[in-house]
């Protein structure tokens, strides 16, 4: 059993928040490309889309990514190859919304995340039961830096609940390959 919709993942690097709120552009990590894309692959999601409108970092996702389908990177770990396949370096959030509508054939629902958030739309199973009426593609989007600009957040369809952890000290900034695994795992299991 799957989720119930094409699914598709966004780290988005610009725009993005900073520490005091202004617009930025981050910096793609190499772990971010690797581990995002096998937790990606693992809970079936159909594509990961690296958002970033920095050319030099373009072309450092796509020479990453390159290297897994070379007889170096094949030979090193073939495993690789497989959970980078689908990950994919874009120009913008829109333009990932464009090729998901080219492949799915309908817009796809965008679904923000963030750790800041002070209102949201629901949760996991909440979106999962949105998803199956609407029968839309879903393009799950997750912020890097100081997280997704306000202009993103009010633009998407559905705000998803944040990650709340148990700590009562108000700390709550998780690594974003962390917050990716514990939503798609939460999808997976609320299905």
């Amino acid at each position: 059993m799957g989720l119930p919709v094409p699914c598709y993942i966004g780290l988005v690097h610009g725009p993005i928040r900073s520490k005091d709120g202004q617009e930025i552009t981050t910096s793609v990590t190499n772990l971010d490309i690797h581990d995002i894309a096998r937790t990606a692959r693992t809970f079936g999601f159909k594509r990961y889309f690296l958002v970033t409108p920095i050319q030099n970092q373009q072309q450092m996702v796509k020479k990453i990514l390159g290297f897994w389908e070379t007889d170096s990177g094949l030979i090193y770990n073939p495993d690789r190859k497989n959970a980078l396949a689908e990950a994919e370096v874009i120009d913008s959030i829109e333009l990932a919304c464009q090729e998901i509508e080219k492949i799915e054939g309908q817009r796809p629902t965008v679904v923000v995340t963030g750790a800041n958030f002070t209102s949201y739309d629901g949760k996991e199973k909440e979106l999962l039961n949105k998803l199956t009426l609407d029968g839309k593609p879903m393009f799950l989007l997750f912020g890097t830096g100081w997280g997704l600009t306000a202009s993103t957040v009010e633009q998407a369809d559905f705000r998803l609940e944040p990650i709340f952890g148990i700590a009562n000290d108000g700390y709550n900034h998780l690594s974003v390959r962390s917050a990716v695994a514990i939503y798609c795992d939460r999808l997976a299991r609320s299905l």
